[in-house]
This record gives structure tokens, C-alpha cells and sequence, in this order.
């Protein structure tokens, strides 16, 4: 039987500083580092990406976003990932600026960081190599990237769509 295909939003929300938001991870997966929030797709409701962030905004941050606040920054699937499942992510960036930090709660706590910080955070190997440094590079515009996990330490990533902006 093959591994379950699982789908997610991913929020990339700053504030009027420019810092990026993160949560560090008090779950699995991912417990213990920092990455952006968000959460799984409600797929036996037939919600839809754009609605998922909506409401993990909500849930999370304590906001109300419409899809007009969100800007479709990148598509990534992975393979296999930790041999558990199939990904499918959407990457969001938030367009309103965020004024306060959100509270803890149960996913973890939150911190605003400059993009230089980020280099010395504990995070996902994915992301620190590949995800973050797409994500800079198409920011404003769109990015699509599959990535091959094929043991715990060992990813092959293929760029599918690459449009970045040149501002």
C-alpha cells in the first residue's frame, strides 16, 4: 500500500519591520524547530487552499484574512517525506502586515525574525536549503519545487516553475 498523500498551507506573515513570523514547533513534525505556520487542508469538507490558510490564520494568529490577503508564493510537493507521506504544499505570503506577536498556544510559541536570523535558527534541513532561499528569491512572484525524499538525510529537489520577481 502506498504512503497517504497529506496537504497543508503554510503562512509567511511578517510585520511593519519586515521581520518574518515562525513558530517554533511544539508537534510533531518538525518538533523543536522554527518554521512558518499553517496546518492540513480539511479535505473531506472540500476545503480549498486558499479557505485552509484563511482559517489556520484564524486559528493560529488570531487574525481574519480573506483570500485577497494572500499572495500564492509557491507550490511544493514532497515525496516519502520521514517514509510517513506524500506532501503537498501551499505557500502563502500574508500581504497585511502583522501589528502584535500571536500568543503561544498549542503548536508552539511564536518569534519575529530578520531574514539574516534565520541562519542560526534550528530549522527544518528543507527548508534551510532549499525552501527559504526559493522562497527569497521568488518572493512577490511564484515558485513551484518537488522534492524526492529518498532516506531521512537524503532529498532531491527539482525546480518545475520558477518566476521570480525583479523588483
Amino acid at each position: 500500500m502506498g504512503l497517504p498523500y497529506k496537504v497543508a498551507t503554510l503562512l509567511y506573515c511578517f510585520n511593519a519591520a519586515d521581520e518574518v513570523l515562525l513558530l517554533e514547533r511544539a508537534q510533531e513534525p518538525n518538533r523543536g524547530l522554527w518554521s512558518p505556520c499553517g496546518g492540513k487542508l480539511h479535505q473531506d469538507v472540500g476545503e480549498s487552499p486558499y479557505a485552509c490558510a484563511c482559517r489556520e490564520a484564524f486559528e493560529e494568529l488570531g487574525i481574519e484574512l480573506t483570500p485577497s490577503d494572500l499572495h500564492l508564493t509557491a507550490l511544493v510537493s514532497e515525496s516519502g517525506y520521514q517514509g510517513q507521506a506524500h506532501w503537498l504544499m501551499f505557500l502563502f505570503e500574508v500581504l497585511p502586515r502583522l501589528q502584535i506577536l500571536p500568543p503561544p498556544h498549542r503548536e508552539g510559541r511564536f518569534a519575529f525574525f530578520q531574514r539574516h536570523e534565520l541562519d542560526s535558527l534550528r530549522l527544518p534541513a528543507t527548508d534551510r536549503e532549499q525552501i527559504w532561499p526559493l522562497f527569497w528569491k521568488h518572493r512577490g512572484g511564484f515558485f513551484a519545487a518537488h522534492c524526492r525524499c529518498e532516506t531521512p538525510d537524503s532529498f532531491h529537489w527539482t525546480l518545475e516553475e520558477s518566476r521570480p520577481t525583479h523588483a
